[in-house]
């Protein structure tokens, strides 16, 4: 018994030795100078690029390690000293030509200085594999601690499978192992890693940017130690919108073991700092980490050089080219770097022609001092500003990545005096827009936001004043806010036909599972007047509400019947809009095509209707990245008058939709122009004409053609066929900053931006004589997308730019001859020849002035065309063509 008790103590420390015998990373011995070869390299180009056509760099050098100290306790706890020596830099893609490296020094090319402080021996402290600490001089430039940091964060490895986090360069980051046999797989997975370098993505997915990215270092050891460790990251970014507008970001390390030889001995002492501190009392822990890296532009020209450069491209007539919107977009990141005092000289010096695109730009920038400066220069007190206090609104409404500081301005204006009651409007409008996208972004809960929220909920009731009813509805729209749906649930029912529609419209901006059983009850109410009378355009609203919230069966199969016991116009409308969604495949055809094997819901007298109503979609591109499509509902009074024109265009990505324009134009009244019987419902309606524009996402304050019987004839009267403009400028659609921090310790700069020109009008003719009215809406815009990768290492600057343009136009326009009856009613929507450019540039340059400049591009016209409606419509256009002739 006492000889099985020895054995079984034996056994115990024999596996307790064995078990503290096993590595938990490399270790080096006391005594001993190992040496590697060193080498990272970085390579930019397109997603599709090679190796021998990239831009970028490699730097090599010799490194010796030797062991330093070590805990007595712990054979895995070292301090270790690298040093780096003989250090190259070279092309990662010679060229006999525009090779700037080529014949080129390290010293020449660095600078004494940092070449001895890249050099100089630093320390790590290594624990089971882990690095712990880094010290290093705190005067050494950042970007060469970065590359020390680089080396020391590729000597960490654990050799046994399994997940962890790691600190490292990149961050703090998710890192998993795979062990078999002498080789460790390392792969980090990016996209946890924390870092203390943060940018700004645009709130848009549609309009945003694609990232992928991956990390592997495969280790071969022998004996626990390290022979080779092969380290590849790889980053692509995309413009979602068209993915061949990609940038690619390689870096690479390679150590391998060459050979060891005598070294210094261990240092006594109890612990690191102590140690460190008697080998070189300058040597201090600066952390593992990456240290931000501020880069300085030599040579750069001043925000006002700048301006005086460039400031010809943002004059009113240049904003259809596309000029316009790249000079807008460097101009927003010269802004970015200038302060409140050379951005208000900017201000003060535009002509006033250019003044209201240099606002865009300001307000688009997004900085403090952007901010700070634009609110100095405008005075909302006076109502003759309000062309450039707008522009400013509109630009904090399609802001890519608005803060609460601005939400705080807007809130700020809003309580203050001013001048113009537009304004007043469009402030709380706009505050909607970024409650929304404050919201989206997990600012939902913050103090402005909290504050705007109950202003806007509580708005509709604080107030009697129809105009600000209105108001406060269009900012809850805007803000999409769940607590809003019972509010639009109320007006949507409401006496006033503006409110209806405001609120049905804004309904359909939500997301179905959101629509509650009460609400579709409430819709369905509407639609069938139930309780009361209703205008044809918010029945129609309130059919439009019913088909996009997942209709049911019975919902479906009642609204079916109506047809035929509708107003003429409309049923002729609701017949056009059942056959759309069948043709077209929109969300609710299922449950309509289910419906409609019934013959009570689906005949002959339901569907033979005629009218010149319609609802028609259809696609204005559609492409691998991305699709655009576009609808067109118009409503008449039986009259024969245009009672509402809806025209929508959507994009969509990757899973994601955005809302890209929609004007509607509504007009009512207008029966005692043609002696004619009003409609049910519109007896009493008072004579109006007005256009509502919505752009990405964002509700746009409306715009009144007339108001009142004596105010239509006086615009009749005083019409000179030119368009009335419901919003110009410049946005900024695509805004993505980042820093990417390589595990090479070498960091590169990322910015994607589009920009776009627009000018979109709209217009109501009225001829008595001819007896003939025309309603246009005319879009304009010319778009530019770039995206920039810059590494810059101080001593040599390597960059990639891809980037794609183009101008366009489109045209709606309804024409409608009611000198006879049936009237002819004629719609097109016209897309004009437009170009279409592709560019890629890579660049290299040197502190000393020296630089590379390579590009190419590709060029095309994509032919114009009229966009196809239903076939009705064509017979109808030859018919009013052939009388005009």
């Amino acid at each position: 018994m006492l000889k099985l008790v020895v054995l079984l103590l034996c056994t115990a420390v024999v596996a307790t030795d064995s078990k503290k015998d096993v590595a938990a990373g490399p270790r080096l011995d006391n005594h001993q100078l190992y040496k590697f070869s060193y080498r990272t390299e970085v390579l930019l180009d397109r997603a599709g690029g090679s190796k021998t056509s990239s831009a970028g760099y490699r730097i090599t050098s010799d490194v010796s390690a030797h062991l330093v100290w070590r805990d007595p306790g712990n054979k895995d706890d070292q301090l270790i000293q690298l040093a780096m020596s003989d250090v190259g830099v070279e092309s990662v893609a010679p060229r006999s030509k525009r090779d700037l490296l080529k014949g080129s020094t390290a010293e020449s090319l660095m600078g004494k200085g940092p070449l001895g402080a890249l050099t100089r021996p630093y320390m790590i402290h290594l624990r089971n594999g882990k690095v712990k600490a880094f010290y290093s001089y705190r005067e050494e430039p950042a970007p060469i601690k970065n590359l020390k940091r680089g080396l020391a964060s590729l000597l960490q490895v654990q050799l046994n499978t399994g997940k962890v986090i790691e600190n490292d360069v990149s961050g703090r980051c998710t890192v998993q192992y795979r062990a078999t046999n002498g080789q460790v797989t390392r792969t980090k997975l990016l996209e946890t890693c924390q870092t203390s370098e943060t940018g700004f993505a645009t709130y848009s997915q549609v309009l945003g940017v694609s990232k992928k990215a991956s990390s592997v270092t495969s280790f071969t050891l022998s004996d626990g130690f390290i022979e080779s460790a092969e380290a590849e990251e790889v980053h692509i970014l995309a413009a979602n919108s068209r993915r061949s507008a990609a940038v690619k970001v390689v870096s690479r390390q390679s150590l391998k073991f060459v050979g060891r030889a005598a070294g210094p001995l261990e240092v006594p002492g109890k612990d690191v700092a102590s140690v460190v501190a008697s080998v070189d009392a300058k040597l201090a822990a600066v952390g593992v980490m990456a240290e931000q890296v501020k880069s300085q532009c030599k040579g750069c020209p001043t925000l006002v050089e700048h301006w005086q450069a460039n400031k010809d491209q943002f004059e009113p007539e240049r904003l259809s080219k596309v000029m316009a919107p790249r000079s807008f977009l460097a101009f927003i990141q010269s802004i970015r770097k200038a302060t409140e005092e050379e951005i208000l000289s900017v201000l003060k010096s535009a002509s006033k022609t250019a003044l209201p695109q240099v606002v865009d730009a300001v307000t688009s920038a997004q900085t403090p001092a952007s901010l700070d400066a634009i609110l100095s220069f405008l005075n909302f007190t006076d109502a003759k500003g309000l062309v450039l206090q707008e522009r400013f609104l509109y630009a904090c409404g399609f802001a890519s990545h608005p803060n609460e500081r601005m939400l705080q301005s807007l809130l700020d204006i809003s309580k203050g005096k001013i001048g113009s009651s537009e304004i007043k409007e469009s402030v709380v409008i706009i505050m909607g827009a970024l409650v929304n996208k404050l919201c989206h972004k997990g600012g939902c809960d913050s103090p402005t936001v909290v504050q705007v929220k109950k202003m806007i909920l509580e708005g509709p009731e604080s107030t009697e004043v129809e105009a600000e009813i209105q108001m406060f509805l269009l900012s809850l729209k805007n803000s999409l806010l769940p607590e809003a749906i019972p509010i639009f649930a109320k007006y949507a029912e409401s006496e006033v036909g503006a409110f209806c529609t405001i609120a049905l419209s804004a309904l359909q901006r939500y997301d179905t599972k959101l629509i509650t059983e009460e609400v579709k009850s409430m819709v369905n109410r509407i639609y069938h007047q139930n309780r009361r009378i209703y205008a044809k355009n918010v029945r129609s609203a309130a059919a439009d509400v019913i088909l996009s919230s997942n209709p049911s069966y019975e919902h479906v199969k009642n609204l079916l019947l109506s047809i035929g016991n509708l107003p003429h116009e409309m049923n002729k409308y609701m017949v056009s809009k059942i056959q759309d969604i069948l043709r077209f495949e929109l969300p609710a055809s299922k449950v309509v095509r289910h419906a409609m094997k019934d013959m009570m819901s689906h005949n002959y007298d339901r569907f033979a209707k005629v009218g010149s109503s319609s609802a028609y979609s259809g696609f204005m591109a559609k492409t691998a990245d991305v699709s655009s499509t576009y609808s067109l509902d118009i409503l008449y009074s039986g009259s024969g008058i245009m009672r509402t024109s809806i025209m929508n265009i959507y994009g969509a990505s990757s899973g994601a939709t955005l809302h890209g324009l929609q004007v509607a134009i509504e007009a009512q009244g207008l029966e005692t122009l043609i002696a004619a019987t009003p409609d049910e419902g519109e007896k009493d309606l008072e004579s109006f004409a007005g256009m509502s524009a919505l752009l990405f996402d964002v509700q746009l304050r409306p715009v009144t053609f007339f108001k009142g019987y004596s105010d239509l004839m006086s615009k009749i009267f005083s019409m000179s066929g030119e368009p009335v403009n419901v919003v110009k400028g410049l946005i900024l659609l695509t805004d993505h900053s980042e820093v990417i921090q390589l595990q090479s310790g070498v960091k590169a700069s990322a910015e994607f931006q589009g920009g776009l020109a627009i000018d979109i009008s709209g217009g109501m003719e009225i001829s008595l004589w001819y007896r003939e009215s025309k309603t246009s809406v005319n879009n304009r815009g010319a778009l530019v997308v770039t995206g920039n990768v810059t590494v810059d290492m101080d001593f040599v600057r390597t960059g990639i730019e891809v980037s794609f343009e183009t101008e366009s136009s489109l045209d709606f326009i309804t024409t409608v001859q009611f000198s006879n009856y049936p009237f002819l009613v004629c719609i097109q929507m016209d897309k004009t020849t437009f170009p279409f450019s592709e560019y890629l540039t890579k660049y290299e340059s040197l502190p000393s002035g020296k630089s590379s400049v390579s590009s190419k591009g590709r060029k095309q016209l994509v032919p114009g065309s009229e966009f196809p409606l239903h076939q009705e419509n064509s017979n109808m256009c030859k018919k009013v063509f052939d009388s005009d002739w």
